[in-house]
């Protein structure tokens, strides 16, 4: 315990890092998501090729995706533009299906009334299919950014600051302080960005707290 009160600057900078490392690769890949979801949705023939395709991105090793981001890039190896590329690939790997499915889940009903007030494809999208696919959309964000905290330690073993350096610092002098602190502070980051997304989704889908507001004030005395 006296290890961690006398390093909270540094667990704290790494907490801030690894935030910024887990959580921009899930508004990228959140970005490249959902065109590509409604594409699959839009085009049924190519549900199963983006929809498979994207998912078998999750199966590379994620050492050696920092590995090879490099060499795609062109960046250096201790580049943080490397982990945001790789997390924002396994983003996009966990959320495209969920996207895709998510929009298919809209009523036809729903969908048949936009296009019949004149919403074209893209402000349909924006304006009806997203807002009401929130619910879903959310829940795989909650799974992907669990799924990216826990992946970014794993920078660590190539150079990249962020809590992963207490596992490996932990590790090679077998020292269990810096790995408890790692532990806690990655569970609570993680437990963090998911009450973010509940929040988040609570205030874009109004609508849905409504009827049990309606239902309490009914049920309320006269």
């Amino acid at each position: 315990m006296d290890w961690i009160l006398g390093h909270l600057d540094d667990i704290g900078g790494y907490t801030v890092q690894h935030a910024w490392l887990a959580g921009l690769p899930l508004l990228l890949g959140l970005a490249v998501a959902v065109p590509l979801g409604w594409l699959a949705r839009r085009r049924s023939w190519l549900y199963t090729p983006i929809v498979a395709g994207t998912g078998l991105l999750y199966t590379i090793p994620s050492l050696a995706l920092f590995i090879l981001m490099p060499l795609v890039l062109g960046t250096r190896i201790l580049d943080e533009e490397n982990v945001i590329a790789a997390m924002t690939i396994y983003t996009v790997a966990l959320l495209t299906r969920t996207v895709a499915d998510a929009l298919g889940a809209v009523p036809d009903d729903v969908v048949a009334a936009a296009t019949a007030m004149g919403l074209g494809p893209v402000r349909r999208l924006l304006t009806v299919e997203l807002p009401m696919a929130v619910p879903v959309i959310a829940a795989g964000l909650r799974v992907a950014a669990v799924s990216n905290v826990s992946i970014v330690s794993v920078a660590a073993l190539i150079g990249v600051p962020q809590l992963g350096v207490l596992f490996t610092d932990g590790f090679y002098r077998d020292f269990l302080d810096p790995i408890v602190a790692g532990l806690v502070a990655s569970a609570l980051l993680a437990l963090l960005f998911d009450l973010a997304i509940v929040a988040l989704a609570r205030v874009l889908t109004p609508w849905h707290r409504t009827p049990a507001a309606a239902r309490s004030g009914s049920e309320a005395p006269s």
